[in-house]
Protein backbone atom coordinates (compact mmCIF):
# COMPACT_ATOMS: atom_id res chain seq x y z
CA UNK A 1 0.00 0.00 0.00
CA UNK A 2 1.14 3.61 -0.65
CA UNK A 3 -0.27 6.86 0.45
CA UNK A 4 -3.02 6.90 -2.38
CA UNK A 5 -4.44 3.94 -0.64
CA UNK A 6 -3.95 5.46 2.22
CA UNK A 7 -5.99 8.59 1.59
CA UNK A 8 -8.93 5.96 -0.01
CA UNK A 9 -9.21 4.58 3.33
CA UNK A 10 -9.38 7.86 5.06
CA UNK A 11 -11.88 9.06 2.46
CA UNK A 12 -14.15 5.97 2.72
CA UNK A 13 -13.91 6.63 6.56
CA UNK A 14 -15.27 10.35 5.93
CA UNK A 15 -17.40 9.55 3.56
CA UNK A 16 -19.05 6.58 6.41
CA UNK A 17 -19.24 9.28 8.56
CA UNK A 18 -21.29 11.63 6.01
CA UNK A 19 -23.64 9.24 5.34
CA UNK A 20 -24.29 8.36 9.36
CA UNK A 21 -25.12 12.21 9.24
CA UNK A 22 -27.03 12.46 6.01
CA UNK A 23 -29.61 9.85 7.57
CA UNK A 24 -33.21 10.83 8.31
CA UNK A 25 -35.07 10.36 10.80
CA UNK A 26 -32.28 9.74 13.31
CA UNK A 27 -34.12 9.39 16.91
CA UNK A 28 -32.80 12.38 19.12
CA UNK A 29 -29.36 12.81 16.53
CA UNK A 30 -28.70 15.97 14.34
CA UNK A 31 -29.99 15.02 10.88
CA UNK A 32 -30.91 16.95 7.70
CA UNK A 33 -34.19 18.09 8.84
CA UNK A 34 -32.12 20.74 11.32
CA UNK A 35 -31.48 22.41 8.24
CA UNK A 36 -34.59 23.93 8.04
CA UNK A 37 -34.90 24.71 11.70
CA UNK A 38 -33.30 28.11 12.68
CA UNK A 39 -32.08 26.88 16.42
CA UNK A 40 -30.28 23.98 14.80
CA UNK A 41 -28.94 24.77 11.48
CA UNK A 42 -25.76 25.68 12.48
CA UNK A 43 -25.68 22.13 14.60
CA UNK A 44 -25.67 20.28 10.89
CA UNK A 45 -23.91 22.14 8.81
CA UNK A 46 -20.93 22.38 11.27
CA UNK A 47 -20.88 18.56 11.98
CA UNK A 48 -20.87 17.88 7.92
CA UNK A 49 -17.95 20.69 7.77
CA UNK A 50 -16.31 19.34 10.35
CA UNK A 51 -16.43 16.19 9.48
CA UNK A 52 -14.09 16.67 6.39
CA UNK A 53 -11.46 17.59 9.16
CA UNK A 54 -10.72 14.30 10.20
CA UNK A 55 -9.18 13.41 6.58
CA UNK A 56 -5.54 14.36 6.87
CA UNK A 57 -5.76 12.50 10.04
CA UNK A 58 -7.20 9.60 9.00
CA UNK A 59 -4.84 9.20 6.12
CA UNK A 60 -1.71 9.67 8.72
CA UNK A 61 -3.39 7.19 10.51
CA UNK A 62 -3.52 4.26 8.02
CA UNK A 63 0.09 5.64 7.05
CA UNK A 64 1.33 4.86 10.55
CA UNK A 65 -0.20 1.54 10.63
CA UNK A 66 1.21 0.80 6.83
CA UNK A 67 4.49 1.65 8.44
CA UNK A 68 4.66 -0.46 11.44
CA UNK A 69 2.89 -3.64 9.77
CA UNK A 70 1.44 -5.45 13.05
CA UNK A 71 -0.47 -3.98 15.75
CA UNK A 72 2.20 -2.73 18.16
CA UNK A 73 2.36 -0.26 21.54
CA UNK A 74 4.36 1.80 18.91
CA UNK A 75 1.48 1.67 16.89
CA UNK A 76 -1.08 2.53 19.37
CA UNK A 77 1.21 5.36 20.67
CA UNK A 78 1.44 6.98 17.68
CA UNK A 79 -2.29 6.55 16.68
CA UNK A 80 -3.09 8.54 20.06
CA UNK A 81 -0.38 11.27 19.20
CA UNK A 82 -2.17 11.78 15.68
CA UNK A 83 -5.77 11.36 17.41
CA UNK A 84 -5.16 14.37 19.73
CA UNK A 85 -3.75 16.74 17.00
CA UNK A 86 -7.15 15.47 14.93
CA UNK A 87 -9.11 16.60 17.45
CA UNK A 88 -7.72 19.69 17.68
CA UNK A 89 -7.90 20.25 14.13
CA UNK A 90 -11.53 19.20 13.87
CA UNK A 91 -12.12 21.21 17.13
CA UNK A 92 -10.94 24.43 14.90
CA UNK A 93 -13.42 23.52 12.30
CA UNK A 94 -16.51 23.82 14.21
CA UNK A 95 -15.61 20.56 16.80
CA UNK A 96 -18.13 17.06 17.43
CA UNK A 97 -16.64 13.66 16.05
CA UNK A 98 -14.82 12.57 18.64
CA UNK A 99 -16.44 9.02 19.26
CA UNK A 100 -16.08 8.55 15.32
CA UNK A 101 -12.68 9.46 15.32
CA UNK A 102 -11.85 7.15 18.09
CA UNK A 103 -13.57 4.06 15.91
CA UNK A 104 -12.89 4.91 12.58
CA UNK A 105 -8.96 6.35 13.58
CA UNK A 106 -8.38 2.31 14.87
CA UNK A 107 -10.69 0.83 12.52
CA UNK A 108 -8.96 2.87 9.48
CA UNK A 109 -5.32 1.58 10.81
CA UNK A 110 -6.50 -2.05 10.84
CA UNK A 111 -7.44 -1.96 7.73
CA UNK A 112 -4.49 -0.41 6.34
CA UNK A 113 -2.44 -3.24 8.15
CA UNK A 114 -3.91 -5.82 6.21
CA UNK A 115 -5.50 -4.50 2.72
CA UNK A 116 -8.31 -6.61 1.39
CA UNK A 117 -9.53 -7.87 5.02
CA UNK A 118 -13.46 -8.34 5.56
CA UNK A 119 -14.81 -6.37 8.26
CA UNK A 120 -14.14 -9.40 11.24
CA UNK A 121 -10.62 -9.70 10.12
CA UNK A 122 -10.74 -5.76 10.71
CA UNK A 123 -11.93 -5.31 13.60
CA UNK A 124 -9.67 -7.96 15.33
CA UNK A 125 -7.07 -6.20 14.27
CA UNK A 126 -8.45 -2.98 15.85
CA UNK A 127 -8.99 -5.25 18.85
CA UNK A 128 -5.12 -6.15 18.99
CA UNK A 129 -4.35 -2.26 18.47
CA UNK A 130 -6.84 -1.21 21.28
CA UNK A 131 -5.37 -3.77 23.40
CA UNK A 132 -2.64 -2.12 24.07
CA UNK A 133 -2.61 1.28 26.54
CA UNK A 134 -1.39 4.62 25.08
CA UNK A 135 0.94 5.41 27.96
CA UNK A 136 1.24 9.21 26.45
CA UNK A 137 -2.20 9.55 26.40
CA UNK A 138 -3.48 12.87 28.82
CA UNK A 139 -4.22 11.39 32.57
CA UNK A 140 -7.12 13.33 33.63
CA UNK A 141 -10.50 11.25 33.30
CA UNK A 142 -12.55 12.47 30.41
CA UNK A 143 -16.44 12.61 30.66
CA UNK A 144 -16.91 8.94 28.89
CA UNK A 145 -14.35 7.35 30.87
CA UNK A 146 -15.81 8.85 34.38
CA UNK A 147 -19.28 7.90 33.16
CA UNK A 148 -17.53 4.00 32.58
CA UNK A 149 -16.49 3.85 36.14
CA UNK A 150 -19.54 4.89 37.56
CA UNK A 151 -22.15 2.94 36.10
CA UNK A 152 -20.14 0.22 34.88
CA UNK A 153 -20.29 0.62 31.16
CA UNK A 154 -17.98 -0.50 28.68
CA UNK A 155 -17.72 2.88 27.13
CA UNK A 156 -15.58 3.48 23.84
CA UNK A 157 -12.45 2.06 25.02
CA UNK A 158 -14.19 -1.29 26.32
CA UNK A 159 -16.00 -1.32 22.66
CA UNK A 160 -12.62 -1.67 21.20
CA UNK A 161 -11.07 -3.57 23.26
CA UNK A 162 -13.85 -6.44 22.47
CA UNK A 163 -13.22 -6.31 18.52
CA UNK A 164 -15.90 -3.48 18.22
CA UNK A 165 -19.29 -5.97 18.77
CA UNK A 166 -21.76 -3.23 18.00
CA UNK A 167 -20.13 -2.47 14.92
CA UNK A 168 -19.95 -5.85 13.58
CA UNK A 169 -23.94 -6.25 14.62
CA UNK A 170 -24.51 -3.21 13.02
CA UNK A 171 -22.92 -4.81 9.56
CA UNK A 172 -24.90 -7.95 10.21
CA UNK A 173 -28.33 -5.57 10.49
CA UNK A 174 -26.79 -3.99 6.92
CA UNK A 175 -26.81 -6.94 5.21
CA UNK A 176 -30.18 -8.24 6.69
CA UNK A 177 -32.18 -5.41 5.68
CA UNK A 178 -30.97 -5.28 2.49
CA UNK A 179 -31.74 -8.76 1.76
CA UNK A 180 -35.42 -8.64 3.13
CA UNK A 181 -35.47 -5.84 0.58
CA UNK A 182 -35.17 -2.55 2.19
CA UNK A 183 -33.65 0.41 0.93
CA UNK A 184 -30.32 1.58 1.82
CA UNK A 185 -31.41 4.42 3.91
CA UNK A 186 -33.90 1.98 5.62
CA UNK A 187 -31.20 -0.42 6.20
CA UNK A 188 -29.00 2.16 7.46
CA UNK A 189 -31.43 2.79 9.78
CA UNK A 190 -31.96 -0.48 11.40
CA UNK A 191 -28.31 -1.09 12.00
CA UNK A 192 -28.31 2.16 14.05
CA UNK A 193 -31.23 1.34 15.96
CA UNK A 194 -29.53 -2.35 16.28
CA UNK A 195 -27.00 -0.78 18.03
CA UNK A 196 -29.14 1.64 20.45
CA UNK A 197 -31.06 -1.29 21.60
CA UNK A 198 -27.87 -2.59 23.39
CA UNK A 199 -25.21 -0.18 23.63
CA UNK A 200 -24.44 0.80 27.03
CA UNK A 201 -24.03 4.52 25.33
CA UNK A 202 -21.95 6.99 27.76
CA UNK A 203 -23.52 9.86 26.64
CA UNK A 204 -27.02 8.58 26.92
CA UNK A 205 -26.33 7.59 30.45
CA UNK A 206 -24.74 11.02 31.43
CA UNK A 207 -27.57 12.75 30.15
CA UNK A 208 -30.55 11.13 30.99
CA UNK A 209 -28.81 7.95 33.80
CA UNK A 210 -29.44 4.00 33.67
CA UNK A 211 -33.33 4.30 33.37
CA UNK A 212 -33.34 6.80 30.87
CA UNK A 213 -30.78 4.67 28.62
CA UNK A 214 -32.97 2.02 29.44
CA UNK A 215 -35.31 3.79 28.15
CA UNK A 216 -34.05 4.50 24.78
CA UNK A 217 -32.65 1.13 24.37
CA UNK A 218 -36.70 -0.45 24.61
CA UNK A 219 -37.56 1.96 21.61
CA UNK A 220 -35.27 1.03 19.64
CA UNK A 221 -36.06 -2.64 19.81
CA UNK A 222 -39.63 -1.90 19.79
CA UNK A 223 -38.93 -0.36 16.05
CA UNK A 224 -36.72 -3.62 15.18
CA UNK A 225 -39.11 -6.02 16.72
CA UNK A 226 -42.34 -4.30 14.47
CA UNK A 227 -40.34 -4.85 11.72
CA UNK A 228 -37.92 -2.42 11.15
CA UNK A 229 -38.25 0.75 9.50
CA UNK A 230 -39.21 -0.97 6.18
CA UNK A 231 -42.54 -1.00 7.53
CA UNK A 232 -45.35 0.78 8.39
CA UNK A 233 -45.48 0.05 11.81
CA UNK A 234 -41.86 0.35 12.50
CA UNK A 235 -41.83 3.31 10.72
CA UNK A 236 -44.65 4.40 12.98
CA UNK A 237 -42.50 3.81 15.83
CA UNK A 238 -39.29 5.24 14.27
CA UNK A 239 -41.25 8.41 14.24
CA UNK A 240 -42.40 8.30 18.15
CA UNK A 241 -39.21 7.27 19.69
CA UNK A 242 -37.71 10.50 17.21
CA UNK A 243 -40.15 12.79 19.04
CA UNK A 244 -39.85 11.63 22.17
CA UNK A 245 -35.83 11.46 22.17
CA UNK A 246 -36.02 15.34 20.73
CA UNK A 247 -38.13 16.58 23.17
CA UNK A 248 -36.25 14.68 25.84
CA UNK A 249 -32.92 16.47 24.37
CA UNK A 250 -31.47 12.94 24.60
CA UNK A 251 -29.26 12.33 22.03
CA UNK A 252 -27.32 8.50 21.48
CA UNK A 253 -24.28 10.15 19.89
CA UNK A 254 -22.54 6.97 20.89
CA UNK A 255 -24.35 4.47 18.62
CA UNK A 256 -23.72 7.21 15.71
CA UNK A 257 -20.26 7.15 16.29
CA UNK A 258 -20.31 3.21 16.29
CA UNK A 259 -22.57 3.15 13.09
CA UNK A 260 -20.13 5.31 11.36
CA UNK A 261 -17.75 2.65 11.84
CA UNK A 262 -20.35 -0.26 10.26
CA UNK A 263 -20.50 1.74 7.32
CA UNK A 264 -16.78 1.80 7.05
CA UNK A 265 -16.66 -1.63 7.06
CA UNK A 266 -19.15 -2.55 4.80
CA UNK A 267 -17.39 -0.09 2.56
CA UNK A 268 -14.34 -1.99 2.19
CA UNK A 269 -14.49 -4.38 -0.16
CA UNK A 270 -14.74 -1.30 -2.32
CA UNK A 271 -12.39 0.38 -1.15
CA UNK A 272 -9.71 -2.35 -1.47
CA UNK A 273 -10.37 -2.66 -5.26
CA UNK A 274 -8.26 0.05 -6.04
CA UNK A 275 -9.24 2.20 -9.05
CA UNK A 276 -13.26 1.60 -8.22
CA UNK A 277 -12.95 3.33 -5.02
Amino acid sequence: MGSREDEALARAAVTALTGQLALTPKPGLPDPRDLGARVTRRDHHTLRWSAKALTPGLTAMAAAARRTGEPTPRLRAELGAIGRCTEHSVALAGGGHRGALWALGLLVAAAALQPRAGAAEVAALAKKIAAHQDRRAPRRPSRGSSVSAKYGAAGARGEARAGFPHVRRAVDALTAARAAGATEAQARLDALLTVMSTLQDTELLYTAGPMGLRHVQAGAREVLEAGGTATRAGATALAALDADLHARAWSPRGSAGLLAGALFLDSLPVVAGGPAA
